[in-house]
């Protein structure tokens, strides 16, 4: 019984995967007018660093566009925001010489591009549509020539539960109509895309994982320092053999191109079990005498209890028609989180697309038979039309017993475009429950700043889905957070140290395996007093403990721009729940301006170095890369240092929850092995029945 029920599983997860590899979605690229008025330019090399440090990480993607044609001609190229990622900096190859860029109001910016494209000169822009893509326009790209530009962005890196998780986004996710309508994407890199990804751990990883890619080289260095290596190419070596490590990683290489931008790289890696709950402190304060700015990071010990009684799980789902290249992985998570519901769950389904419908007819007992049934009828949907999430919440809000725990889990690619789209109406509609939403953004192109401020006010947690992720692994993952007791209404308090602009203002609660992350800026140094305060299940509970802000430290010159991109986002969201406020909007222009920032206001302008001097545009950007590239060059050269500081008081007398097996239970690690292997199996397969 156990093998048949093993071999059903496999089954239904291959069918998955089978899914899951055969969407359409659309990919990061070169734009070309989809009239065909202009030809189409090449990427001729796509090639990424990753390195992950210090609870963050800086990624630089360079890029070398080919102009094959008679003619020079813009080269406009558009990929996914990152998730809480801000490009830092921008930089052309003018005449061989290396050109970093300066940032300027949006408008600004634009108009300074256009004049230098109009004169002939080289120059480019870099700028942010919303939430859903950074576009770069260079110009020109000379007839039959190469023109190389370089990004990088940074983000904050967090662990749940012991596992990190990195996404480089290329999935646009084929949501925004206007842009779809009129541009067509060349996704396609012609001769050698690479993908090299750092990480510097002070905390012990005993590995690291890649889904879908079996051809990855991974090498350890120390118990912290792991690297890992993808290249494809038309001349890169192409060994298919079955665990291979080959250079290569596309399964057949096509002769006409290296490697295809559209799909997401995912790369997990997993700590050590039984590593204690810790505080850990970054700081950069390179004058003792002025501010400083400072990275908190809160990683909780195993002290929240597993909840007994049984609660409503109302699950609302998007079926709109752009989930159609998502929805195998929704339903399959659905099904996942229907069989870990208790025998005293209830559930109700909630399906939206341009409106909104009941799939259960109201509360069903989470029965094996109920389960079964509604997986599948949820697996037989077909997306179609708009999104109004705005009527699937307020269904799912429906009904709800006061006088039993409930959810709602929300799953969409949060794209509103039908009914209500404002945000503060979404927030104000669930604020009126007591209730914790829980979402799962689908896609890189999801509304997220509008699913993370309502799931915020709800005291609930959002979490970012791939297609390319382990979507199993997120629900169980999102599971042990449900199943077990939060700390909710969590306040920080730092006493002995003077501190300001502290982001997030307002942290909400704490779920099990959730860190803490609080940027900040503080004056002079010295002991602190730091305490973490809440409420788990009604009763209070505090945290706390004792350890020195340096009065003087040069480590981590990127935590200016850390800090200032997070407290744009705060700006952001006041805006989006109240309006555009001038006084908002200049103040997030100004943070921008000032830490050199491609926000929603602000872009990055690269031009011929005489035409800064000319037009008076102070090289402040060039100035701050210089100083982060010298810093990253220093820390490159020792070991990750440890930067808890909470030893002599630790804050936690737990370790702090992990993914470990025991029980005879599937866990999270154990399914982040299985599904490359899942991958490899239908690649295998499919390039068989392609030659039989």
């Amino acid at each position: 019984m156990k093998r048949h029920t093993l071999i059903t599983g496999w089954r239904r997860l291959l069918a998955a995967g089978a899914l899951i590899l055969g969407a359409n979605v659309q990919a990061a690229g070169l734009l070309t007018p989809s009239n065909g008025s202009l030809p189409p330019l090449d990427i001729k090399s796509h090639q990424v660093s990753v390195v992950i440090e210090d609870s963050y990480a800086i990624t630089n993607v360079e890029q070398v566009f080919h102009n094959p044609h008679s003619r020079d001609l813009e080269a406009i190229y558009s990929f996914p925001v990152p998730e809480h990622g801000t490009v830092s900096s921008f930089t052309m190859w003018i005449d061989g010489r290396e050109v970093n860029g300066e940032v300027l109001e949006k408008g600004e910016a634009r108009q300074v591009y256009e004049e230098e494209k109009a004169a002939g000169r080289d120059a480019g822009v870099t700028e942010k549509e919303s939430y859903k893509t950074f576009d770069v326009s260079v110009s020109p790209v000379r007839a039959g020539q190469d023109t190389r530009i370089s990004l990088t962005y940074m983000q904050a890196a967090h662990i749940d539960t012991g596992i990190g998780r990195y996404v480089y986004p290329l999935e646009e996710g084929g949501v925004d109509e206007q842009k779809l309508a009129f541009w067509t994407a060349n996704d396609k890199v012609k001769e050698q895309f690479s993908f090299d990804f750092k990480l510097r751990s002070s905390y012990p990883v005993d590995a690291i994982r890649l889904p879908n890619q079996p051809n990855a080289q991974i090498s350890q260095h120390s118990e912290g320092e792991w690297q890992v290596s993808l290249a494809s190419g038309n001349s890169a070596g192409t060994d298919e053999e079955e665990g291979s490590a080959a250079a290569s990683f596309n399964p057949q290489p096509n002769p006409t191109h290296a490697h295809t931008l559209d799909k997401d790289l995912v790369v997990y890696w997993r700590h050590q079990p039984g590593l204690p709950g810790s505080v850990d402190l970054v700081t950069y304060k390179p004058d003792a005498d002025k501010r400083g700015t400072f990275m908190l990071v809160v990683t909780p010990g195993e002290d929240l209890q597993p909840i007994t009684e049984g609660r409503d799980w109302v699950f609302v789902l998007d079926i709109s028609g752009s989930m159609q290249g998502k929805y195998a992985t929704l339903a399959d998570g659905v099904k996942q989180a229907l069989g870990k519901l208790s025998p005293t769950d209830r559930f109700r389904i909630v399906l939206f697309n341009k409106q909104a419908r009941e799939l259960t007819p109201g509360y069903t007992n989470a029965t094996p038979e109920a389960v079964s049934r509604y997986s599948q009828e949820v697996a037989r949907i077909q997306p179609d039309d708009g999104t109004n999430l705005y009527a699937g919440l307020q269904q799912g809000l429906r009904a709800l017993d006061a006088d039993r725990t409930s959810a709602i889990v929300l799953v969409t690619d949060g794209v509103a475009n039908v009914g209500e789209t404002q945000q503060r109406k979404f927030i104000d509609l669930v604020s009126r429950k007591d209730t914790r939403l829980f979402t799962f953004i689908m896609g890189n192109s999801a509304n997220r700043p509008l699913l993370e401020a309502m799931t915020q006010a709800s005291g609930g947690f959002a979490a970012s889905i791939s297609n390319s992720d382990d979507i199993v692994g997120q629900l169980l993952n999102a599971v042990g957070k449900v199943t077990h007791e939060a700390l909710h209404g969590v306040e920080l308090r730092i006493d002995g140290v003077k501190t300001a602009e502290l982001t997030p203002r307002e942290i909400g609660s704490l779920y099990r395996g959730q860190q803490l992350v609080v940027f900040g800026h503080y004056w002079n140094g010295g002991m602190a007093d730091v305490e973490l305060s809440g409420e788990i299940s009604g009763t209070d509970k505090t945290y706390r403990t004792r350890f020195e802000f340096p009065a003087q430290s040069t480590e981590n010159p990127e935590l200016e721009r850390l800090w200032a991109y997070a407290a744009i986002e705060a700006l952001q969201a006041e805006m989006a729940h109240f309006g555009e406020k001038a006084d908002l909007k200049r103040a997030a222009t100004d943070i921008a301006l000032e830490y050199s920032l491609v926000s929603d206001h602000t872009s990055m302008v690269v031009m011929e170095e005489a035409q800064f001097a000319r037009r008076g545009i102070e090289r402040r950007n060039q100035k701050r890369v210089a100083v982060e590239q010298a810093a990253q060059q220093q820390r490159a050269q020792r070991a990750p240092v440890s930067r808890r500081v909470d030893r002599q008081q630790p804050m936690y007398s737990a370790p702090r929850p992990s993914h470990s097996g025991g029980s005879g239970a599937v866990d999270l690690w154990t399914l982040l092995l299985i599904l490359p292997m899942i991958a490899a199996f239908i690649l295998k397969h499919r390039r068989e029945a392609g030659t039989a």
